[in-house]
């Protein structure tokens, strides 16, 4: 089933479809990516969107960081403070 369509210009350019911003989430200054998969079969896409659990393992690729307590955390945050601020 087709979804919508697009004329191409003389200059090479297409207009997006209302329904297919709309289903996509694109907006002014959004960027599509165009891949091409087995049979010649084109796939366009809105870029640089990222699961969480995506981003979660180029944050720590070795697994999740080691729990640590709400005091654990404050004092983490006091001895950064006060090593940036020390001899001021």
């Amino acid at each position: 089933m087709v979804l919508a369509q697009s004329k191409l210009t003389t200059q090479g350019q297409i207009s997006v479809p209302a329904e297919v911003r709309r289903r996509l989430g694109l907006g002014p200054g959004s960027v599509l990516e165009w891949d091409e998969e087995e049979g010649g079969k084109l796939i366009v896409r809105r870029a640089a969107r990222f699961s969480s659990a995506e981003i979660h393992a180029a944050l720590f690729p070795e697994g999740p960081p080691k729990a640590r307590s709400l005091a654990e955390l404050k004092e983490g945050i006091r001895a950064s403070i006060r090593s940036r601020h020390a001899g001021r």
